[in-house]
């Protein structure tokens, strides 16, 4: 992306710049539009489920944004000599199951034969200029506020060795196929100064990439963390996704870690999510009223985690 020249169009709210959970794009006056496109391989066996998870996945980033999907175009690639077509429209039923849960349809997309499967939307959604969020228009105090546990990305390493439990299975996949949608309408009106999901790069690389474009620090306690369980007991056994080792290369070389911060702690924030949550920096005075908000709308988590800090560092803490 870096080869790219920057977007030179005014009504370019959102671009290639910051890093960002999508683009974004004004109208008119009073209408943006925000498009996104997000696919990967396979991360379960049975496909519909693997449908439901792309689909959940790629819609977060119109929520993280702060608007309301309205389309979805397919992206499918598959390798026909080696698995059922009939596979292939399992996984477009998940997806459609997604998008009608969340009131809008898979309108036609685009499918090649490839080496292996791979499936995910480009999807668009659309909000007032006004009310769109952005990752870094944090503010120095902010409160840091998580909306789904951590731990997936251990836990679906463990799924594919068949070591994980039925139960650490279950948890994993109910993460993933929760749409991030009613933690984003949770967050309306609710003093959310800058938003992110949190996936590939974890909850460290997000807080970071958070921090950095609104020039700022940040500051996460361990002991704050929601977790799934078996999450930590998988990282210990050195389950984890090859992701999590370049994660910790690449956003922890520069952390200052507290003395009591373990290396499990480390490789959990290094975690790579899947479907995670979404990451939202609240002043303080806003927190309490934003995450009772979000425990009425049932969501996965409420966790106030860390904080964003005007020293430009990153620091990572065992408890507050």
């Amino acid at each position: 992306m870096s080869a790219l020249p920057p977007g030179v169009d005014p009504r370019l709210l959102v671009g290639l710049g910051s890093s960002d959970d999508a683009s974004v794009y004004a109208i008119t006056d009073d209408i943006a539009v925000v498009q996104t496109i997000d696919f990967f391989l396979p991360i379960v066996d049975d496909a519909e489920t693997f449908g439901r998870i792309a689909a959940a996945n790629a819609i977060s980033d119109v929520y993280a944004m702060g608007a309301t999907p309205i389309t979805a175009l397919a992206v499918l690639g598959w390798p026909r000599s080696k698995l059922p077509v009939a596979l292939a429209g399992e996984v477009m039923a998940g997806a459609a199951a997604i998008c009608t849960e969340v009131g809008i349809s898979i309108c036609g997309g685009h499918s090649i034969d490839d080496a292996e499967p791979k499936f995910g939307l480009a999807v668009t959604g659309v909000a007032h200029p006004r009310d769109i969020l952005r990752n870094d228009t944090g503010r120095a105090g902010d409160l840091l506020v998580l909306t789904k546990p951590l731990g997936v990305g251990a836990l679906a390493q463990a799924v594919k060795k068949g070591r994980a439990t039925a139960a650490q299975q279950a948890a994993a996949t109910a993460v993933m196929v929760t749409l991030n949608r009613s933690a984003a309408e949770a967050a309306r009106g609710r003093g959310v100064n800058a938003a992110t999901d949190v996936t590939g790069f974890a909850l460290l690389g997000h807080s970071r990439e958070m921090a950095r474009g609104a020039e700022l620090g940040v500051t996460l306690w361990m002991d704050a963390l929601p977790v799934l369980d078996g999450a930590r007991e998988w990282i210990a056994a050195g389950v984890h996704p090859g992701a999590t080792r370049r994660n910790l290369a690449h956003f922890g070389a520069d952390v200052d870690w507290g003395p009591a911060v373990t290396e499990i702690d480390r490789k959990l924030l290094a975690d790579p999510q899947t479907s995670g949550g979404l990451l939202l920096a609240v002043p303080p005075d806003d927190a309490e009223a934003l995450c009772a908000a979000l425990r009425a709308a049932d969501t996965l988590s409420a966790a106030v985690v860390g904080q964003l800090t005007a020293e430009r560092v990153v620091r990572v803490r065992a408890h507050k």
